[in-house]
């Protein structure tokens, strides 16, 4: 059986943490903005460092998994 969870939960986490996508914080005009679809290279940083620590969290705290097969 293969544990499939951290598979699932970076990719959900890439698609909501995208800049620009759903939501991107610093925005060009304000604080956050939603749904723009453009980027800045401090969003970027922003965006990674929270994608990096939500994978810390879910993956090695809550330690979530998904045994498929």
């Amino acid at each position: 059986m293969s544990d499939w969870g951290p598979v699932f939960v970076s990719l959900v986490l890439f698609v909501l943490l995208t800049p620009g996508l759903l939501f991107q914080v610093p925005g060009r005009s304000r604080v956050v903005e939603f749904g723009n679809f453009q980027t800045s290279g401090a969003a970027i940083l922003i965006h990674s460092l929270l994608y990096f620590a939500l994978i810390c969290v879910f993956l090695l705290a809550v330690r979530i998994h998904f045994y498929l097969g």
